[in-house]
């Protein structure tokens, strides 16, 4: 008979912010964790490595051409993941040795973009170590495009992790129905939406897509608190101003295809979150909708995807 569950492990856990080096050692940790744990699959929050840009609503970041802003976006540039210069290489040989696969978000330098802008992206990585996808969300969310750029379709795929097919979306990615319908085209059965941390966000979108998709659908986010800021961060006194205690409170989570609860939210504690999931449930909440298949009409609606790795100069040689 074939596998018919899998388990998975939702690292809700901070950054050491904006510091490359010492989170990756914190994601390893976790990935460690996860393995202990009997985890098949470990997922990680968006822009976890090395941390999402919370200085941007705290210090009026839209002012052109101020220093301030200046300085602590250079710093963010060199804490970013360069994947062409080997920055997960480490991530990807723990993943192999465990059999782990992993989603994690990364603030990624794009080096087929010249290197210096930076895109919010999803790493999926499989069980044997390999990078199988990188999604580069697609639109930055409001203050967010003033350090982010947008990205492009390449990475709206899927992956066969048995017995499901595995996709996944950025924060406000999850929102836009075309870039879901785009996934469950696909055969996506297991939905995968990373969250910079809030509650807020994860307590009624993640059973919504699981209603509509009758999937089941995680979501992960990460834990921020003002005491997470190193004490080398460029202007910290200037963030801390304007910074709550608590900026990222979790809110990780898992719904059932039936947008039923499998784990409720869970706020503030750091920690690797695990559930087993049913791939039966699945073919179950199927019988009677499926967006892409019985209960779809291509004949009068479809949806076109280029899926193709954006880039502004094509080398001939």
């Amino acid at each position: 008979m074939s596998k018919n569950t899998l388990k998975i492990g939702m690292a809700q856990i901070a950054p050491v912010w904006l510091n490359k080096e010492k989170t990756i050692e914190k994601v390893k940790a976790s990935i460690n964790d996860a393995t202990n744990k009997n985890c098949e699959l470990v997922v990680f929050s968006e822009g976890l490595l090395p941390g999402y840009p919370f200085w941007l609503s705290l210090t009026n970041a839209s002012e052109f051409d101020s220093k301030i802003q200046k300085e602590i976006h250079a710093h963010y540039l060199r804490a970013s993941i360069q994947i062409d210069k080997g920055d997960l290489d480490g991530i990807c040989q723990m993943a192999a040795q465990n059999k782990i696969a992993v989603y994690l978000g990364i603030i990624e330098r794009a080096q087929n973009r010249g290197g210096h802008s930076l895109y919010c992206s999803l790493v999926y990585i499989n069980q044997n170590g390999q990078i199988k996808s990188v999604h580069r969300k697609l639109q930055p969310t409001y203050e967010e495009r003033l350090s982010w750029s947008p990205g492009d379709g390449n990475g709206l795929v899927v992956h066969d992790l048995p017995p499901f097919t595995v996709g996944g979306l950025n924060c406000w990615e999850n929102w836009m129905p075309l870039a879901r319908t785009a996934l469950y085209g696909q055969g996506e059965n297991l939905h995968i939406a990373v969250w910079p941390g809030s509650v807020n966000n994860t307590k009624d979108i993640t059973r919504f897509i699981a209603k509509e998709s009758r999937s089941f659908v995680v979501s992960v986010s990460s834990i921020m608190r003002a005491s997470d800021f190193p004490k080398e961060t460029p202007h910290l006194d200037l963030i801390l101003n304007n910074a709550p205690d608590v900026l990222a409170n979790g809110g990780s989570c898992i719904a059932g295809p039936d947008g039923q609860w499998v784990v409720p939210p869970v706020e503030n504690n750091e920690e690797i979150i695990c559930a087993e999931i049913d791939y039966n449930r699945v073919l179950e909440e199927r019988q009677n909708f499926d967006a892409c298949g019985h209960y779809s009409r291509p004949d009068i609606t479809r949806l076109t995807v280029d899926r193709k790795r954006q880039q502004v100069v094509d080398y001939l040689d």
